[in-house]
């Protein structure tokens, strides 16, 4: 499509070459269903299977290679090579759903002053039970995000693989965090991203993802860290743990 590029997708992957493809192929019905200039990058980030070549394999993806493995590192190495003035990140087992360019680009056109723009994820691959709780998660998750954003300032809320942010802002924060490789890294950006205009978390913007890693480490435990780095990216601002698992189907 001729004329500016109004939205990159980032894809960082490490190994993903069994998840991928559904990811790429749900983004690219999305900008086909929204007529939307888009591009979409997959950053290769230290693959050791398939990755590379099932994303060169689609001709709509631009692939480049992060060969420091990091998600972090794969966000920025992404972003250099991005020429939308929106940025959305999407990890490589996420799949966006109907309408989620469409909100997108009405948010962003309907507030000048929103810098980034997030919703929650949906596990398309764990138990009711399960569901049930990370939603309950996201419901106390949301309670705080209300909090730090509009009674203490001191932050906001992003959910890391599901989340956009304008290209000028996160150029005036200097981009992407380098301290952080992976847990607290969404929390560090949306505190930073707060200073220098909005950062809204919505549950009308889903997106499905997979389960994996909560069926891999236990709910309880991913809460916990999540819960523990979100405290620290917000009011130490460095992460709780710099350590975190390859979880792979």
């Amino acid at each position: 499509m001729s004329g500016p590029v109004a939205i990159s997708f980032v894809v960082p992957a490490y190994n993903e070459e069994k998840n991928l493809a559904r990811t790429l192929q749900a983004i690219i019905a999305e900008t086909k269903r929204t007529a939307c200039a888009a591009e979409i990058i997959v950053v290769n980030n230290a693959s050791t299977d398939g990755t590379a070549a099932l994303a060169a394999s689609f001709p709509e993806v631009i692939v480049v290679d992060e060969p420091t493995k990091g998600l972090v590192q794969a966000r920025r190495a992404g972003f250099v090579r991005a020429t939308g003035a929106l940025i959305a990140n999407v990890d490589a087992d996420t799949i966006v759903t109907e309408g989620w360019i469409a909100h997108v680009l009405r948010q962003f056109g309907e507030n000048s002053e929103l810098v980034a723009l997030s919703g929650p994820y949906i596990y398309y691959d764990v138990s009711r039970a399960t569901r049930f709780a990370v939603r309950a998660f996201y419901v106390m998750g949301y309670a705080f995000y209300v909090l730090n954003r509009f009674v203490l300032r001191v932050g906001s809320m992003l959910q890391g693989g599901n989340f956009v942010v304008r290209r000028c802002a996160l150029e005036e924060i200097g981009g992407y965090n380098m301290r952080f490789s992976f847990y607290g890294e969404d929390t560090d950006l949306a505190r930073r991203l707060s200073e220098v205009g909005e950062v809204k978390f919505t549950f009308r913007l889903p997106a499905l993802s997979s389960g994996r890693r909560l069926i891999e480490e236990g709910l309880l435990r991913i809460g916990l860290r999540y819960s523990m780095n979100f405290v620290w990216a917000t009011f130490r601002h460095k992460p709780f743990t710099d350590e975190w698992i390859d979880v792979r189907l």
